[in-house]
């Protein structure tokens, strides 16, 4: 098979072996997968893909079909279009993921589209709703709303009846947020005075937190995924105390399969119903071609796009 490929910090695209179904597993033939900043890091050798995961073939989220069946995996046919989210190895035309990890693909969303869908709407919806527990009617602030968890997050609150306050470095994205269920899109530090927030998804990093914890409402909860922006803070304790409010940080890739699979269950209850009624969709920026692939991470690593960049096989 042909993959993305890491060798000394760069990308390459070069032959791999074909790899095999074990216990559980299924083979996939790739359509598409998709590019987040996990992939950065680990070109720069700062992220390594974890123990089972190809070391050197990036991709945390894929789309496509069903062509192998390891022993004991029941839970797909050959044929059937499925989606899942991956330690690593998913930028290959072939790829082995645990049936667990995968979830269907509804009729509603295109297989190009599937591939840029697992990982950002799992990581919204995990950091958003399963840990920090948002609700219908409360408020939620976004940092880093236009890219891939940033658009899933808007459009999840939104769904679920919760206010959004999106934020954005480019003024271009605002009626693109707003068509997505953002109320108010505003720009880095000018979001004090929509608050305060039930809750704040931390996209960006240190450069934000004492400003989220500024902005909270009682009880309030940040979650940090990316911290792009810094992964080092100064806050105000007595702030956060006078407030009762909670920080936590999340990952996904990292966990053991029986966590994400739970993800990825949840994902299916509570978020697909959403997606096949047409109340989500994945904004994608760019879509490149495998032979692309040099130029598809060039492109992610400038910044100023808006929604998913991803790579078809």
């Amino acid at each position: 098979m042909r993959a993305v490929t890491i060798k000394d910090g760069e990308i390459v695209v070069d032959d791999r072996p074909d790899p095999e179904p074990g216990l559980g597993e299924v083979l996939v033939q790739v359509a598409t997968a998709g590019l987040n900043g996990a992939d950065l890091l680990q070109v720069r050798g700062a992220y390594p893909a974890p123990p089972g995961s190809p070391a050197d073939i990036p991709g945390l989220e894929l789309a496509g079909t069903v062509v192998g069946l390891g022993e004991g995996a029941t839970r797909f046919g050959l044929g059937d279009k499925v989606m899942g989210i991956v330690g690593g190895g998913g930028q290959a035309e072939l790829a082995v993921v645990h049936e667990r990890q995968l979830s269907p693909v509804p009729s509603t969303l295109d297989i190009e589209s599937a591939g840029g869908f697992p990982e950002v709407f799992t990581t919204a919806h995990d950091a958003v709703v399963s840990q920090a527990g948002l609700r219908p009617g409360e408020r939620l602030l976004v940092h880093g709303a236009a890219g891939g968890v940033g658009t899933a997050a808007v459009q999840l609150a939104s769904a679920m009846g919760a206010s959004v306050v999106a934020t954005s470095r480019h003024e271009g994205f605002d009626w693109r947020l707003e068509a997505l269920g953002a109320e108010v899109v505003t720009r880095p530090g000018e979001h004090a005075g929509f608050g305060p927030f039930d809750v704040v998804l931390e996209l960006i990093g240190g450069t934000n937190l004492d400003g989220d914890v500024r902005a909270l409402a009682p009880g309030g909860r940040i979650a940090i995924v990316g911290v792009g922006g810094g992964i080092k803070a100064e806050l105000n304790l007595l702030a956060l105390m006078s407030v009762r409010g909670r920080i936590f940080g999340t990952t996904l890739r990292a966990r053991p399969l029986e966590e994400k699979a739970l993800a990825a269950r949840a994902v299916e209850r509570e978020v697909l119903p959403l997606v096949e009624r047409g109340q989500l969709a994945v904004p994608i920026d760019r879509t490149f071609g495998l032979d692309e692939a040099t130029a598809a991470y060039e492109h992610f690593r400038q910044g100023g796009k808006f929604g998913k960049v991803l790579i078809a096989f």
